[in-house]
C-alpha cells in the first residue's frame, strides 16, 4: 500500500479517513471563527457581521483588527522563520516538489493565524487556510506510513477535494478542484479515492448544515441566453481584467510593505498589527470589508446594491484584501475572488440591462456569472470553479452564461498573469511550477545524486573551468547545471565545494552532461506515467 497507494482497495479506506478529518477540520474553523466574531463582535449571526458592526461604536471597529493583527504577529513569530503565513500555493509546491507534503510546524501556525485573522475582521477567506490544514493532516499521515512521494500526493489530493467539500457543500467540486489546482493532472488511478474523500467531507458538512447552498438567487434563470451570449463573453473579458488588477494590486501591495518594512525596520511581528490598524480604520466607513464578504455577495446575488454601490465596494475590498495579504495576516484569496465577482458582474449587469432592457434577462445573473469568471480567473481552475457556482447557488440553469463568462475570463487572466494567482506567487519566489513538470523538475534534481569522482575527467581542465567560473556547487540542482554546460558546450560541469572567503574551493567531482539528461529525461517520464496512470 505505500508502493502502490491508490491502486489498492486498502487505500480507499485511508482516503476515507482522510476525508473525515479534512471536513471536521473545516467544519470546526468555520465554527470557531463564527464563535470568535461573536464573542469579539456581539453579533447573533456571523453572517450579518458586517450589518451588525454598523450599530458598533467606531473604536470598536478600530481596536479588534489592529489586537488580532498583534496576535497575528505573534503566533507568525513563534511558527514560522520568515513570519510568512502559508497558503494554497503551498500546497501546490509540495504537491510538485516536496514529495506531496507540507511544512508541519509553519502549516499549523498559519491555520491558527489564519483563524485570529478571520475572527478579528480581516479580508480574506476561510478556504485557503482549511486547504493547507487539510493537506498538512495529509503529510502527517503520509510520513506515518512512510509513504511514497505518487501515494503522498493522492492523500494530498484526498485531503484538498474534502477540505473544499466541506467548505462549499460541493463534492463535484472539490473533487475536480484537488486533480485541476493541487494534483494538476487527472490520472484515472487518482479519482476514486479523491471522490471518497470528496463525499466525506460534504457529508460532514450536511450533517451541521443540511443540504443547503450557500447562496440563493432572487431570480430563475429564464432568459434568452443565445440572444445574450455577446453579453456573457463580454463579462468574461472584463472579469478576466477584473481579475488581473485585483492579483496585481495584491502583489504590489506585498511589495510595498516589504519595502516599507525594510526602510522602517519595522519588526515583523508588527506588520501585521499595522495592517489591522489600517483595516479597522477603513471598516469604519466601509464595514463590508470585514471577514468573509458573504453578506455583501448574496446582496448582489439578489440585486439589493445599486451601481454606484458596486462598484465603490469592488474597489474598496480590493484595498481590503491587498492590506491583509500584504500585512501578511493569513486567509486565503477564494471568497474575496467570489465577491469582487459577484459585485462585478452585477455592475456589468445593471449597465447591461438597462441599455437593452427589452433584450435582457435579471442583473443577478450577471452577478452569478461574474462571480464565477473573476474566480476562475484568480484560482485558475475553470472547471472546478464552474461547478461551484453550480453547487453554490444550486441553479443548473444558468450554466451556458457562467460558461461563456468562465471560458473567456480564464484565457485572458491566464496569460496576462502566470496561470494564475497561487502559481504566480511561486513563481515570485523562484519556484517554476506553472511552467509544468517540464521546469520544475530541475530545481527537483540534485548534482549530488549525479556526482562522479574528479578522476573521471581532466583534472586540471576541471580547475580551469573554475577559474573561468563554469562550476556549479555542491548544492545545485538541474536548474543550475543545465545553463552552464550548454553556455559552455562542455561534456562536464565541475562541482565545488565552495568554502570561506579567501579559501580556494574544494572540487567535489564532475557530473556529465549526459548524466543529467538521463535523469531529466526519466523524472519527465515518471511524471508522465503518473500523469497517465
Amino acid at each position: 500500500m505505500r508502493e502502490y497507494g491508490p491502486q489498492q482497495a486498502a487505500f480507499w479506506f485511508i482516503a476515507l479517513g482522510i476525508g473525515v478529518a479534512s471536513g471536521l477540520a473545516a467544519l470546526g474553523f468555520r465554527l470557531g471563527i463564527s464563535a470568535l466574531q461573536t464573542l469579539l463582535y456581539g453579533v447573533d449571526d456571523p453572517r450579518h457581521l458586517h450589518s451588525h458592526a454598523q450599530t458598533l461604536d467606531w473604536y470598536w471597529i478600530l481596536l479588534i483588527p489592529t489586537i488580532g493583527g498583534l496576535a497575528v504577529g505573534l503566533v507568525l513569530n513563534r511558527f514560522t522563520g520568515d513570519g510568512r503565513v502559508r497558503s494554497v500555493a503551498d500546497v501546490i509546491e509540495g504537491a510538485a516538489l516536496r514529495e506531496g507534503r507540507g511544512e508541519l510546524k509553519a502549516g499549523l501556525g498559519s491555520a491558527l493565524a489564519s483563524f485570529v485573522t478571520l475572527s478579528a475582521g480581516g479580508s480574506s477567506g476561510r478556504e485557503g487556510p482549511v486547504v493547507h490544514l487539510a493537506a498538512v493532516l495529509s503529510s502527517w499521515v503520509a510520513d506515518r506510513l512512510r509513504a511514497n512521494a505518487i501515494t503522498a500526493r493522492e492523500l494530498m489530493g484526498c485531503a484538498v477535494a474534502a477540505a473544499v467539500s466541506a467548505s462549499f457543500n460541493a463534492p463535484i467540486a472539490g473533487a475536480i478542484f484537488a486533480l485541476e489546482v493541487v494534483l494538476r493532472h487527472y490520472a484515472v488511478r487518482a479519482f476514486a479515492p479523491i471522490a471518497i474523500a470528496s463525499l466525506a467531507g460534504t457529508v460532514i458538512n450536511r450533517l451541521e448544515f443540511g443540504n443547503v447552498t450557500e447562496f440563493h438567487l432572487a431570480a430563475e434563470g429564464t432568459v434568452a441566453f443565445y440572444i445574450e451570449l455577446p453579453a456573457f463573453l463580454l463579462l468574461g473579458l472584463v472579469s478576466g481584467l477584473v481579475a488581473v488588477l485585483f492579483m496585481r494590486a495584491i502583489f504590489f501591495a506585498d511589495d510595498f510593505a516589504d519595502w516599507v518594512s525594510e526602510r522602517t525596520k519595522l519588526p515583523p511581528a508588527l506588520r501585521p498589527a499595522l495592517a489591522g490598524l489600517l483595516l479597522g480604520a477603513m471598516a469604519i466607513w466601509f464595514p463590508h470589508i470585514i471577514g468573509v464578504g458573504y453578506e455583501t455577495t448574496s446582496a448582489a446575488l439578489t440585486g439589493e446594491l445599486l451601481l454606484g454601490q458596486a462598484v465603490l465596494f469592488a474597489l474598496v475590498k480590493a484595498l481590503a484584501v491587498a492590506i491583509t495579504m500584504a500585512g501578511r495576516m493569513g486567509g486565503g484569496i477564494f471568497s474575496p475572488s467570489l465577491m469582487m465577482g459577484a459585485l462585478t458582474g452585477l455592475a456589468f449587469g445593471l449597465i447591461a440591462t438597462a441599455a437593452l432592457p427589452e433584450l435582457s434577462g435579471a442583473a443577478t445573473l450577471y452577478a452569478l456569472a461574474g462571480m464565477g469568471a473573476v474566480a476562475a480567473a484568480v484560482l485558475g481552475a475553470p472547471i472546478s470553479t464552474t461547478l461551484i457556482m453550480f453547487e453554490l447557488t444550486g441553479d443548473w440553469q444558468t450554466g451556458i452564461a457562467v460558461m461563456a463568462a468562465v471560458s473567456l475570463s480564464s484565457a485572458l487572466g491566464s496569460r496576462l498573469v502566470d496561470r494564475s494567482f497561487f502559481l504566480t506567487l511561486l513563481e515570485r519566489k523562484g519556484v517554476h511550477v506553472a511552467a509544468g513538470p517540464q521546469a520544475y523538475l530541475k530545481a527537483k534534481l540534485g548534482v549530488a545524486a549525479l556526482l562522479r569522482p574528479a578522476g573521471a575527467a581532466d583534472e586540471a581542465r576541471c580547475w580551469e573551468m573554475i577559474e573561468a567560473g563554469a562550476y556549479v556547487d555542491g548544492t545545485a540542482t538541474l536548474e543550475m547545471l543545465l545553463p552552464v554546460l550548454e553556455g559552455t558546450g562542455a561534456e562536464y560541469v565541475p562541482v565545488v565545494n565552495l568554502r570561506g572567503e579567501g579559501e580556494a574551493p574544494e572540487l567535489l567531482g564532475v557530473v556529465f552532461h549526459l548524466d543529467a539528461l538521463r535523469a531529466y529525461n526519466e523524472a519527465l517520464a515518471a511524471a508522465a506515467r503518473e500523469e497517465h496512470s
